[in-house]
């Protein structure tokens, strides 16, 4: 074992420990800590095994090293601090810290609040889990690897009841091997039905006080809290999403219905607006009708869950359209929803072709707008379809992608650059609106940060999203992994590779695709988002 330290308290209570053993070493800075091993040997009659040692480098790796000693030394509850202050006596030197922690009360400052209430009076916050305490960890891992073989089933669910043949199967990207679960393919049948029962109930729904539907969506974000590790295994087996990830979606879930409902409270009430003339004028927010949600599969707990309880507590009714890819997700939300009170007639689901569908849904009179998130592509097909209709402009809100880039110039520390460049680039196996698609770097660090880039490279885990040590997971399906591979040989052509992680040894029926770097001389050969 070897203990550093410059910690008299520290030292003597190590030597407590080991009684007579001497099978350890101690370790101090070069420079530092000298007297006091001193003091140590001539207080044991022997000298004690201590290791000297000595940071070496050039000044831009010493100058974090020597700032971060700095920072040690210099707080008020440092040993040397202390050691140095003449103000401080001898007996608070050698006071056991632990038995001084465990004499205060509790004293938390008033106006530094717990994370869950960060946000009150407003809403609450989701709550989190800390992967680094086995005592959080181990049980929601349990939890997966139980619920690591079911099958699970989404059908269309049209006024609360399953409709249609559940048959085509939803594979896991991890391993196209295996079934995760059935899901319908639904007609244009279904899909009318699904208008008639969302259109013959929106005015009801709408009717309801607000705080009422408010109420409703604090419900349902209990229960998706609740149903985290049934959610998190369908993200991961489903989306491909490693652990982390889907554990931040359920908490965005949450968070989306307790923001939601509490923007929906503040802004429902009728408001009085100015009379100049003496008149009594008032603002007051109705909902429209039936509303298409169309999801993506790149967040299937979030961004589905955002879109349909934003509608809802709004006083709509919905027709969800979730991602192809990602369908059993959707009617597991769509069951926590209709659980929390949301009315059968109100939500209802649609698994299928999103151009079957999506034709069908615009073309109808009775549809009052739509929401979508996805690719640029797909919006502008959606937008030419609403501009078609006949009658009133219809609400489309539309989140797509793009070339997002990163700055970075010379006060930048590179270290931080690259640690932020895996995050946005990677996360997620890169598959995010957000993620990171161009670094721009000043030429004073170029070529540091290029080097450290390449090394981080080297050491991300491309593999199973069901393991914690896995840094990057599969892509969603071979279609995507064949557009970004087509899209890497032309960087390739064009430009110069940097650095590629490599691919799990034992890479099976997962659909894999290597993050990698490129350099390139022109920001124009980078036609779309990929």
């Amino acid at each position: 074992p070897q203990f550093a330290t410059h910690n008299a308290y520290t030292v003597a209570c190590v030597l407590e420990l080991a009684g007579g053993r001497r099978d350890f070493e101690f370790q101090r800075l070069h420079g530092m800590g000298e007297p006091l091993y001193e003091a140590l040997a001539q207080e044991t009659g022997a000298p004690v095994p201590c290791r000297v040692y000595a940071p070496v480098g050039s000044h831009d790796q010493l100058l974090p090293y020597l700032v971060r000693r700095l920072l040690e030394n210099g707080a008020n509850t440092s040993f040397v601090h202390k050691l140095l202050d003449p103000d401080t006596p001898p007996e608070q030197l050698v006071e056991d810290p632990v038995a001084r922690l465990q004499a205060v009360d509790c004293m938390p400052h008033p106006r530094i609040v717990l994370p869950r209430d960060l946000y009150q009076p407003d809403r609450l916050n989701a709550h989190g889990l800390d992967l680094s305490d086995p005592l959080q960890r181990e049980p929601l891992l349990a939890a997966l690897a139980e619920l690591d073989g079911q099958r699970w089933q989404a059908p269309a669910i049209i006024g609360g009841e399953a409709r249609g043949a559940v048959e085509q199967p939803v594979l896991a990207p991890r391993d196209l091997t295996e079934q995760v679960g059935l899901a319908a393919e639904v007609d244009d049948t279904l899909v009318d039905q699904a208008l008639a029962v969302a259109a013959g109930a929106a005015a009801a729904w709408a009717a309801r006080p607000v705080q009422e539907r408010a109420d409703i969506l604090l419900a349902a974000a209990d229960r998706i809290e609740a149903d985290r590790a049934a959610l998190v295994s369908l993200c991961v087996r489903e989306g491909g999403r490693c652990i982390p990830d889907a554990l931040d979606e359920v908490r965005e879930a949450v968070d989306y219905c307790r923001y939601y409902a509490a923007r929906a409270r503040e802004q429902f009430p009728a408001r009085p607006l100015p009379g100049p003339t003496g008149e009594d004028n008032r603002l007051s927010l109705h909902g429209r009708g039936p509303f298409a949600c169309i999801s993506p599969w790149n967040f299937p707990i979030a961004i589905f869950t955002g879109q349909v309880v934003a509608a809802l507590v709004a006083g709509n009714s919905v027709i969800a359209k979730p991602a192809r890819q990602t369908p059993l997700t959707a009617a597991r939300l769509v069951g926590l929803l209709h659980q929390a009170g949301v009315p059968g007639e109100v939500l209802n689901l649609l698994p299928g072709s999103g151009a079957r569908i999506g034709a069908r849904l615009l073309a109808d009179p009775r549809l009052a707008g739509v929401v979508f998130t996805g690719s640029t592509d797909t919006a502008w097909t959606l937008q030419d379809g609403l501009a078609r209709r006949r009658g009133p402009i219809l609400p489309f809100i539309a989140e797509t992608g793009g070339q997002n880039a990163l700055i970075v110039d010379s006060s930048a520390l590179p270290e931080q650059v690259v640690a932020d460049v895996l995050t946005s680039a990677f996360n997620s196996a890169g598959q995010r609106c957000s993620a990171l698609r161009v670094l721009f770097v000043q030429d004073d660090i170029a070529d540091t940060v290029q080097d450290m880039l390449a090394g981080a490279l080297d050491e991300l885990r491309v593999g199973d999203p069901m393991r914690l040590d896995t840094d990057v997971g599969p892509v969603i399906d071979p279609a995507a992994r064949d557009a970004l591979q087509a899209h890497a040989d032309a960087l390739e052509r064009e430009g110069r590779l940097i650095a590629r992680a490599a691919l799990p040894g034992a890479a099976g029926q997962g659909v894999w695709f290597a993050p990698q770097v490129f350099a390139l001389d022109d920001l124009r050969r980078l036609g779309c988002e990929v």
